[in-house]
């Protein structure tokens, strides 16, 4: 199986996209006899409303942009899954104190929740510290909350088993004759193998249920069917394990495959975001060519397609010329897409060239409309499927399928005389009862209009309907209102009488020139460029990445000599006062072209980061980016700062504060950021118009190197940035020694930095200026109410990726007793599935530690934690090459303790403890938080929880310089995270923040008396 790429590059811009989709739609739409089609479907919902909880009034009587939205869907994703009542309470405190359910409308069921959910605020505690009656009255009123939110999960998901959903299924068919079934089995995506095979199971089991209903000498459309989800059946469903997806998921899915086959059943593999979408084709493939050889009279065989990504037609063309290659005939399931807000943070993320999904809601319906219609073309190879709610995307599609029949019958074109447009009403809705297509809508969703279209007995639609507890409903359940809720949704709109008509029926067959959101270099606005990153995902992205590392050498760097501290401190004293008399801007223009040299060398860069600091890719193309931000940013900043700015005062006088540089800075920069961070401080001290003498770190020096390289060819003097290669002990201790030093910026342990100040203070002549960012014991609070595999997503990444060697990564995890054994449990599955190995392969996790005192020294602390706390077993990893031919390889490890107490030092590694709090000295996260300060560090903290109030309460009471709420707890993006840290991890300011700059630079204020010349002429002459 090749792994080319089927698909056009996924970062293009959209308009020339639409422009294609418009000129292909130009002679087979109408859209002046789709409107009259769906008008009185609209009509009639408006004048008849569906139920109360149905999500069009549903979203009228709580739209999400309000507060009782957004309370609503809080509870609905949180409240069935806390297992503790403090929690509980908390969370309904937090949630409805901030919202007003009285006054709803006058359905019976909207009168019943919102008593409920109004008179749980009046008992509920408002400061957490009420009476034994209060905390009484405040759980009876939270579970009257819960039936509420159970109430609400019963309108969204069809039944809690399987066997339940099929029964409800059965109803409805009594109701509406045409109806069919796609059962979605709810969860999450795997974290774990053991999650996988939970899944397998329940697919499994499931197929068997509808295989027993199921009519074998029926067209297999005719059957109701199951919908599956690729990443819940491995866990490392991604592109950079290809090799383990397609050994070890295709078998599974497989066997799925044949069940539904003998059952003459469909299956449907579920879209999944862009990453994974070659990967997914991949997959398909494969699958379809065991369909081709074992079951090729199956026809049930099928899958999702996301019209809102920019590649979506050319999906559809390849997925036609797949069924036709294997002569096969492939259930196509088309769909505007789920994960629009999750698309566009990771381009922003990345900093990609554009966004791989349309920013323009109508473009989006445009490319369905095209998809459409490439699908009713092939009716030899797809059987097309067209879900959603918009009810002038189904009378378009109405449309053309009568149309396309009506092609069909009549056979080659003929020459004709009849005037264009389209059909009319009459003859669009007689779609034949033989049509080959289906509509299709999720349970819950779209009732009101389907109740309409479908009272046409030709056309028949399925519905996607999600089965499983209601306590899993939630993420399934929040993706639906904030897709549906949005201000320009069809479903919402559909529920507000203001907008008209004409507003909601308008024609979607129009282009805009630009996107609706700055594209992702533009982010930060023209003054900052964001820096270009790559999706690795791509082949053609990052093969430039592989080709480098073919080639690249890590430069040899001569050793310094200490002894010759002085000379160099002369010498820098000397550029120094020649860069700092050039203007601001010139010297800003210089890092700006340092920059973007930088960042058209960023696969060499790359590759010298794999090979001498043993980077993973993903790893490094952050850390090139970051270096490139650095540049840039500090550029705006001197530019911003060093201005001189305008002080009041008395008539008569003028007042100037003006900044100036300071001199010669001694930089130290660490390893395991070798180019970030050294050009951090590099760029802060030139930016200001000091001189620098680069101090690298031991085991980095070949990527300093060819960073000052660059900086020289950008236009830095040699003289004015000096690169000093040795020991710490010898060539750091005598710069920092040096006479004549103006300042030390330094980065590593908070040992050294001790020693760096005892220096410092110990000298004579002026007091000079220390920065120091040191590590920390960082720490994780999760309270019952997160969603565990949001938590363990968040770990992982926190605590094991980069080996563990970040300043801001997770050492100790503190974990509520009501959700500890699951979060650890899927912690322990989830690092069974990390590959461990050469970091130059793109499928490694975690590659191996810096060197071998590092190694040496992680191991003492794996010894003493394995004789006193309780180790997490078979952490072994996955190795993508023999241990033993990767020298320093330390395996991801996580250990139990029994108190905060215990933890004292920060292991530098992939090292995690975790401590359970709830109950004892530990009972509140408040108790957590007080402990967590009094370890003395304070470089970043995660908090994970879902009760606003308190995440911002802990947030204050902490002493922390950088404070993650609900996501992971690294990759600090400068300009956006300004990073440091208090106590012992560091002095501030913080790098890459606004306040960083003004500590390389001494402050000087002029005053000026005007009258001095005789009187004040500006005061006499307005008399």
């Amino acid at each position: 199986m090749s792994q080319q790429p089927r698909l056009p590059f996924p970062y293009r811009p959209e308009a020339g996209i639409v422009a294609r989709h418009l000129q292909a739609l130009a002679g087979a739409l109408d859209w002046v006899a789709v409107a009259p089609l769906a008008q009185p479907w609209v009509q009639a919902v408006r004048d008849n409303p569906p139920p109360f909880w149905a999500m069009e009034s549903l979203l009228k009587e709580y739209p999400i942009s309000s507060a009782e939205g957004l309370a609503l869907m809080r509870l609905a994703e949180a409240l069935l899954r806390v297992p503790d009542a403090e929690t509980a309470i908390a969370l309904t405190a937090d949630q409805l104190g901030r919202a007003d359910f009285e006054g709803a409308s006058d359905g019976v069921m909207a009168r019943l929740s919102a008593s409920a959910i109004a008179m749980s605020k009046k008992f509920l505690p408002e400061d957490g510290q009420s009476s034994i009656m209060s905390k009484l009255g405040a759980r009876t009123v939270v579970a009257a909350t819960l039936r509420a939110v159970q109430l609400l999960g019963r309108q969204f998901v069809l039944g809690q088993t399987i066997a339940e959903a099929m029964g409800e299924a059965d109803s409805a068919r009594r109701k509406v004759a045409n109806l069919r079934f796609s059962y979605d089995m709810l969860g999450e995506g795997a974290r774990t193998d053991a999650d996988a095979l939970h899944y397998l199971a329940s697919y499994e089991n499931a197929i068997k249920s509808i295989a027993s209903r199921a009519n074998v000498t029926w067209a297999c459309e005719q059957n109701d069917g199951i919908s599956i989800k690729l990443s819940a059946l491995h866990p490392r469903y991604e592109d950079a394990q290809h090799e383990r997806v397609m050994a070890e998921l295709v078998p599974r899915v497989w066997g799925l495959c044949a069940m539904a086959a003998r059952a003459n059943i469909n299956l449907t593999i579920d879209a999944e975001e862009v990453d994974r979408l070659e990967l997914s084709l991949d997959v398909f493939e494969a699958l379809a060519a065991l369909v081709a050889e074992q079951q090729p009279q199956w026809q049930g065989f099928g899958l999702a397609l996301q019209a809102y990504q920019t590649r979506a037609l050319a999906l559809v063309e390849h997925v036609i010329a797949l069924a036709r290659r294997y002569r096969l005939r492939f259930m196509c399931r088309l769909v505007k897409g789920a994960y629009w807000d999750s698309e566009i943070k990771r381009a922003q993320e990345l900093g990609l060239p554009h966004y791989p999904v349309f920013t323009h809601k109508h473009h989006t319906d445009v490319s369905y409309l095209a998809c459409a219609q490439a699908l009713l073309a092939a009716p030899d190879a797809i059987y097309p499927q067209f879900a959603g709610h918009n009810a002038g995307t189904i009378a378009a599609i109405i449309q053309m399928a009568a149309r396309d029949a009506d092609v069909r019958r009549a056979g080659p074109p003929q020459a004709s005389t009849a005037p264009s447009g389209g059909s009319d009403v009459h003859e669009v809705t007689n779609v034949g009862a033989g049509s080959s297509f289906e509509l299709q809508r999720l349970h819950g969703m779209g009732e009101g209009v389907f109740r309409e279209v479908l009272k046409n007995p030709q056309i028949s639609c399925r519905v996607y309907a999600p089965v499983g507890a209601h306590r899993d409903l939630l993420a399934y359940l929040v993706r639906r209102l904030l897709e549906n809720g949005a201000n320009s949704s069809f479903v919402h709109q559909l529920a507000d009488e203001s907008v008209g008509m004409d507003q909601l029926l308008t024609s979607p067959l129009r282009m805009e020139p630009e996107a609706s959101l700055p594209l992702p270099p533009a982010l930060y606005g023209p003054r900052r460029p964001n820096s270009e990153g790559l999706d690795l995902t791509v082949e053609t992205m990052r093969a430039p990445l592989f080709e480098a590392f073919t080639t690249v050498q890590v430069p040899a760097v001569p050793a310094f000599d200490a002894k010759l501290a002085a000379s160099v401190v002369g010498t820098g004293a000397s550029s120094y006062q020649k860069w700092s008399k050039i203007d601001v801007a010139e010297r800003a223009a210089v890092l700006r072209r340092a920059a973007d040299a930088l960042q058209q060398q960023m696969p060499l860069f790359c590759a010298l980061l794999v090979k001498e600091a043993f980077k993973t890719w993903g790893d490094a193309v952050s850390e090139v980016r970051e270096a490139i931000d650095f540049l840039r940013y500090y550029a705006n900043e001197a530019e911003r700062i060093m201005a001189p700015v305008a002080l009041p005062g008395p008539t008569g006088e003028t007042n100037e504060l003006r900044l100036s540089a300071r001199g010669v800075w001694v930089c130290i920069s660490p390893w395991n950021f070798p180019l970030a961070i050294f050009t951090g401080q590099v760029a802060a001290a030139l930016a200001t118009g000091n001189a620098v003498l680069a101090k690298p770190a031991e085991q980095t020096p070949g990527v300093a190197l060819a960073a000052v390289r660059l900086l020289h060819g950008a236009g830095v003097p040699e003289d004015a940035l000096q690169l000093l290669h040795g020991p710490g002990e010898t060539v750091g201790a005598a710069l920092v020694a040096a006479p004549g030093i103006a300042g030390v910026v330094f980065t590593g342990s908070t040992q050294v930095a001790k020693i760096i100040n005892r220096a410092l203070a110990a000298k004579d002549g002026p007091i000079v200026p220390l920065i120091a960012e040191t590590g920390g014991i960082n720490a994780m609070l999760v309270d019952s109410s997160a969603l565990p595999e949001q938590v363990v997503d968040a770990v992982v990444q926190s605590a094991f990726r980069s080996a563990g060697q970040r300043c801001s990564a997770l050492r100790l995890l503190c974990l509520h007793e009501g959700i500890a054994d699951k979060v650890v449990e899927m912690i322990q599955g989830a690092l069974q599935e990390l590959a461990v190995g050469d970091p130059a392969a793109l499928a490694t996790d975690v590659g191996p530690v810096i060197d071998r005192e590092a190694f040496d020294n992680i191991q003492n602390h794996l010894q003493r934690l394995g004789a006193t706390s309780k180790v997490l077993p078979a952490l072994s990893g996955r190795a993508q090459a023999a241990p033993d031919s990767i020298a320093n390889l330390v395996l991801p490890s996580a250990f139990e303790v029994a108190s905060l107490a215990e933890v004292k030092d920060e292991i530098f590694g992939p090292v995690l403890q975790i401590v359970r709090w709830g109950s004892g000295a530990l009972k509140t996260p408040e108790a957590v938080i007080a402990q967590i300060n009094a370890l003395g560090y304070g470089l970043t903290l995660g908090i994970q929880t879902r009760i606003d109030s308190r995440a911002q309460a802990l947030a204050a009471a902490a002493h922390v310089g950088n404070i993650y709420i609900n996501r992971n707890m690294i990759g600090a993006v400068v300009g956006v995270q300004p990073f440091g840290g208090e106590g012992l991890s560091g002095t501030g300011p913080k790098a890459g923040g606004p306040h960083y700059l003004y500590r390389f630079c001494a402050e000087q204020t002029v005053t000026v008396n005007t009258t001095a010349a005789g009187g004040n002429a500006a005061l006499l002459s307005g008399m």
